[in-house]
């Protein structure tokens, strides 16, 4: 029975190899590569030419079964397009089956995004609390931040570019002005550490066209109480949900959470501007 090696690579600059992933890479008989592009420039670079299959998130159930069969026989790698396997990308249901097979499962470490952000941030880094990708749906989004408004530890997440801004809104709304770290292409030729509050973020990148990868390495709660919200902010954060079809009772929940406001009270808010949609009234 062969070995299944989960192995780091470079989350951009390619001296970040280790000289152990780079061993592996070439003992073993098979490498399952998110991006077979992307791996194919890193082998070529250190003249490796070990057989390579695609192992993405929409083929990774199918192709399971084939890598398990490999592994009869032969150790197989497996690689992410960068940074660690199974940390926000394929290989997690892979080590399952594995190691329910009594497959020996060795990781080689290495770069990680999550990490190299968090040791530049400046933040606390004894603990912290680690998100992976944002949802994409706005409601979601904002319901799953509501759930963490509390949270004391630093806070890591990625983001995709076209829906950092959306994503830096969405935390200062529901999280107020928090200091944030926004890190993009780490390690590689624009390599940028932007470190401010939420509203100077979103001032920045309104400016200038978010590009790449992003990891946000944001500030825990303060243990001190936020103030009251204005009720202008509390009335435009209901109807933000209240459009979006979150139920009256749900929306006048997450926004007392935020607003340090009792349920009740937006409770009724929310009863009025109902009324005011279904009676047609503008301001």
């Amino acid at each position: 029975m062969g070995v299944l090696y989960m192995v780091a690579t470079p989350i951009g600059n390619l001296e970040d190899i280790t000289l152990r992933a780079l061993r592996v890479l070439r003992e073993v008989g098979l490498i399952a590569a998110e991006d077979t592009r992307t791996t194919a420039k890193l082998l070529a670079r250190y003249g490796i030419s070990t057989q390579m299959v695609s192992f993405f998130e929409h083929n990774e159930l199918t192709r399971q079964d084939e890598i398990l069969r490999a592994l009869e026989t032969r150790d197989v790698a497996v690689v992410s397009e960068a940074g660690m396997p199974t940390i926000s990308d394929p290989g997690y249901h892979l080590v399952q089956a594995a190691v329910a097979r009594d497959v020996s499962v060795v990781v080689v470490p290495g770069p990680s995004a999550v990490v190299a952000a968090l040791a530049v941030s400046g933040l606390p880094t004894d603990r912290f609390c680690f998100l992976g990708f944002l949802p994409r749906r706005r409601v979601v989004r904002q319901q799953l931040l509501v759930s963490l408004r509390d949270e004391l530890h630093t806070i890591v997440c990625f983001e995709a570019p076209h829906r950092l801004l959306a994503a830096l809104q969405d935390i200062q709304t529901t999280w107020g002005d928090r200091y944030v770290v926004v890190a993009s292409e780490l390690t590689k030729l624009y390599e940028e550490v932007w470190r401010g509050p939420v509203s100077a973020a979103l001032a920045h990148f309104e400016q200038k066209r978010p590009r790449g990868e992003f990891t946000l390495v944001i500030a825990g709660a303060s243990k001190r109480e936020e103030p009251m919200w204005e009720e202008s902010a509390v009335r435009q954060t209901l109807a933000n949900l209240l459009a979006s079809g979150i139920s009256r009772r749900d929306a006048a929940a997450q926004v007392a959470q935020m607003a340090h406001w009792s349920k009740r009270a937006v409770y009724r808010l929310a009863a009025e501007q109902l009324l005011d949609i279904a009676g047609g009234k503008h301001d």
